[in-house]
C-alpha cells in the first residue's frame, strides 16, 4: 500500500497536495505519511506480535524526529538508540524508559551514565571493557545495568559493504567464539544484570537466508551458555530488513520473517526484541524538490535540482537510488541526469536515468527518503537544513523547521 499517489494528475500525500506543502513551507522539504508510518509499523508488530515476549524498539537513527517518534510510542514501540542525543530525543517523544536499548560501539561514560539515571531497560555490551565501566557507574548508582552481549556472527548479510555489521572485520560486536568465556567473566560483575544476547548483520537485507544463519548460530550460543549455568532470557535480533527503492525489488515481507523467526527460536525460551528502522520509516517519506535549472551535457542534460547532498546522501555515500518523479507529469519522459547545487562532483543522484521531463521552475520528488534522509543531512557549502512535514489524511504540520546557516553558526 502506498501514501504517495496521484489524484487528478497531482502528487499527494495522503489527501493532502504536494504542490499545497510546497507553496505553504517552500522546498527542498521531507514529506512524511503518518498514515504509512502507522500501517508499516502495526502490520511489522502484527507478523511478530505471537513470539514470546516480544519487543520492539524503532531504531532511531533511521528518522529521529520527534512527532515520528512520538507517533510510533503510541504504536507501541520503544527506541534503539546510538547515542546520547537520540536517548534525548526518545524520552522527549513519551518513550517509556524501560523499552529504550542502549546500542553502538562508543558509548562515552556520561552517555552510559545518562542511560542509567534515565532507567533504560537494556545495554547491548559491544566489549568486554565496555562491561566492566557500565558496572562500576551502575554500582556507584546502587543498581545493575540491564544487559546483553553483542555478538558478531561472521556472517555476510549480503548488502552494501558500508552498511555491512555482522562480518567478523566489521567493528560491531565481539567474536561469536570468545562469547561464551567472556559471558562467565562479565555475569560475574555486581553491577550488571548480564541475561542475554544480541545482535545485528546489516541494514537493507534482501534475503532472509543470511539472518536464519545468524539466528541458528546464536541459537547454539544460547544453549552453551545455559549449559555452562547462565540464565538466558533475552534475545536482540537486531533489525535490517530492507525496502524496495526500485520498482523491481523483492524484499520479505513481514510475514515471511515472522515464520523463520518462529521457526528458529521456537526452542530457545526467551523474550525477543526486534530493532526495525529503515523498514518502518522508509517508504513513509519523500523529499520535494523544485527544478532550478535543466542544464545541456555531453550526453545527457543535467537536471539541477535545488536538494543537495546535503538533504539527501544516501547516493553519495552508497551509490543507493532514489526514483525521481514529477509532481505534476505530463506524461512524457527524458534521460537526464539529475543533480544538486552543492559544489561536489558526487552531489549527484542518477545518472542517464529515464525519468519524468521536467523543465526549470517543476516540482519534482526523490521516492523511499523517510529513512535516512533527514536524519543524516548537514549544512554543507552553508546550506540550511530544510524542513520536515507530517501530513495525516487532509492536514499537515510541519515538525521540523527549516534551520538556516546563521541559525548553526558558532
Amino acid at each position: 500500500m502506498t501514501f504517495f499517489k496521484y489524484h487528478n494528475g497531482i502528487l499527494h500525500a495522503e489527501r493532502v497536495p504536494l504542490p499545497v506543502i510546497a507553496d505553504a513551507v517552500g522546498t527542498p522539504v521531507h514529506v512524511y505519511s503518518a498514515g504509512a508510518l502507522r500501517h508499516t509499523a502495526n502490520r511489522f508488530m502484527a507478523a511478530l506480535r505471537h513470539l514470546p515476549a516480544a519487543r520492539f524498539a524503532f531504531a532511531v537513527k533511521a528518522n529521529p524526529n520527534t512527532a515520528v517518534l512520538r507517533l510510533l510510542a503510541d504504536c507501541g514501540y520503544g527506541a534503539d538508540i546510538v547515542s546520547g542525543g537520540e536517548l534525548r530525543r526518545a524520552l522527549d517523544a513519551g518513550m517509556a524508559p524501560s523499552g529504550i536499548v542502549f546500542s553502538g560501539v562508543g558509548k562515552t561514560d556520561r552517555e552510559l551514565t545518562d542511560a542509567l539515571d534515565a532507567g533504560i531497560g537494556q545495554f547491548n555490551l559491544e566489549l568486554e571493557e565496555e562491561g566492566h565501566v557500565l558496572a562500576r557507574l551502575a554500582e556507584s548508582r546502587g543498581v545493575r545495568a540491564p544487559a546483553v552481549l553483542r555478538v558478531n556472527p561472521d556472517i555476510d548479510g549480503g548488502t552494501h559493504a558500508k552498511i555491512s555489521t555482522g562480518k567478523r572485520e566489521n567493528k560491531f560486536g565481539v567474536a561469536i567464539t570468545e562469547a561464551p568465556d567472556m559471558f562467565d567473566r562479565l555475569a560475574r560483575l555486581d553491577g550488571l544484570d548480564l541475561h542475554g544476547i544480541a545482535l545485528h548483520i546489516g541494514s537493507q537485507l534482501a534475503d532472509l537466508k543470511p539472518l536464519e544463519a545468524a539466528y541458528r548460530r546464536v541459537g547454539e550460543l544460547v544453549f552453551a551458555l545455559r549449559s555452562r549455568g547462565h540464565a538466558i532470557t533475552r534475545v536482540d535480533l537486531g533489525g535490517g530488513l530492507g525496502i524496495p527503492y526500485r520498482s523491481g525489488d523483492a524484499m520479505p515481507s513481514f510475514d515471511d520473517y515472522g515464520a523463520m523467526v518462529s521457526r528458529v527460536t521456537e526452542q530457545w525460551s526467551v523474550g525477543l526484541t526486534f530493532e526495525p528502522g529503515r523498514v518502518i520509516a522508509g517508504l513513509a517519506g519523500l523529499l520535494m524538490t523544485r527544478v532550478i535549472w535543466v542544464k545541456p551535457g555531453v550526453a545527457h542534460p543535467f537536471v539541477i535540482v535545488d536538494a543537495g547532498m546535503n538533504d539527501l546522501a544516501r547516493p553519495a555515500l552508497y551509490d543507493a537510488f532514489h526514483r525521481f518523479a514529477a509532481v505534476t507529469p505530463n506524461g512524457d519522459t527524458m534521460v537526464a541526469n539529475i543533480a544538486g547545487p552543492v559544489c561536489e562532483t558526487g552531489d549527484t543522484f542518477g545518472m542517464a536515468q529515464t525519468v519524468d521531463l521536467v523543465r526549470r521552475g517543476d516540482l519534482a520528488v526523490f521516492h523511499a527518503t523517510g529513512a535516512y534522509g533527514a536524519a543524516m543531512a548537514s549544512s554543507y557549502n552553508c546550506r540550511p537544513l530544510s524542513p520536515q512535514v507530517l501530513v495525516d489524511g487532509d492536514t499537515f504540520a510541519v515538525v521540523g523547521d527549516r534551520i538556516l546557516p546563521a541559525e548553526l553558526a558558532a
